[in-house]
């Protein structure tokens, strides 16, 4: 049964997407079956992995209202062992469409879509990675009950904390009233700036703070990570001996370790 991981942090720029694309294809890398779920709006997480939208037929929104079954919306990439549910513009406007769909139809859960739909088909992977938007709305609450746990990335930045007490309120909230299994699977440190004293001092305060919950990878600030998705490509594919490469790679590592597998 595969392990449904969601990464989440409401503020944005975090490298929620960086890092669900990077993760992923790592994962597959490392020889495990893995399906990537786009669920923000802007379908960077589609286009950053090298899927053209104007060729997409059937997206994660189509599957949230109902409109057919994930199995037709999933889509291979062009990378061995991970798929990909798709993201288009049309997810926008899913918070009010949810909520219309449960009002005119009692049996319609608004906040349990995903869950039901990857029920069907967890089966078929180790690892199913979602990238949540930079918000906490509807899609983010069908995320969190989908999910077995969250990734919470967090940039070496002097706001980092800022904001985490918010997120971790909603995960505890989902907890109690939608997932009471869902659990933090780690707090990833993203963005560090090697050169900068501050990076470190934010390192050590959230390992102060989560302590063994943080993954032992620091994912740094470079260049080439922020170049690979408008390439469409994961940083393994656009350059294999990066330093971003390695750091994904020991994150997957991480992972597959605290899962067992």
């Amino acid at each position: 049964m595969g392990k449904v991981i969601s990464l989440v942090n409401q503020k944005g720029g975090v490298g929620k997407t960086t890092t669900s694309i990077n993760l992923s294809a790592s994962l597959a890398v490392l020889g495990k079956q893995v399906l990537l779920i786009d669920l923000d709006p802007q379908g960077n997480t589609t286009t950053g992995i090298g899927i053209n939208k104007g060729d997409i037929d059937k997206s994660v929104y189509d599957v949230l209202i109902d409109n057919c079954n994930i199995q037709e919306a999933v889509i291979s990439t062009r990378y061995k062992r991970l798929s990909l549910l798709p993201a288009t513009i049309n997810l926008a406007g899913i918070d009010i469409e949810l909520l219309e769909k449960s009002n005119e139809d009692p049996t319609f859960s608004k906040g349990k879509q995903l869950k039901t739909k990857l029920d069907t088909i967890r089966e078929l992977f180790d690892f199913i990675i979602i990238d949540c938007p930079p918000s906490l709305g509807l899609i983010t609450t069908n995320a969190l009950t989908a999910s077995d746990s969250v990734i919470i990335p967090v940039q070496c930045e002097f706001f980092a904390l800022e904001g985490i007490m918010q997120l971790l309120n909603t995960i505890m909230m989902a907890q109690k009233t939608l997932n009471p299994d869902l659990d933090i699977e780690g707090v990833l440190l993203t963005m560090l700036d090697s050169r900068t004293k501050l990076g470190f001092e934010v390192v050590e305060d959230i390992r102060k703070y989560f302590k063994e919950r943080v993954y032992n990878t620091i994912i740094p600030r470079l260049i080439r990570l922020t170049e690979a998705p408008s390439h469409g490509k994961p940083i393994i594919a656009y350059d294999p001996k990066s330093k971003g490469t390695e750091a994904y790679l020991n994150l997957a590592k991480e992972v597959i370790e605290r899962n067992g597998n």
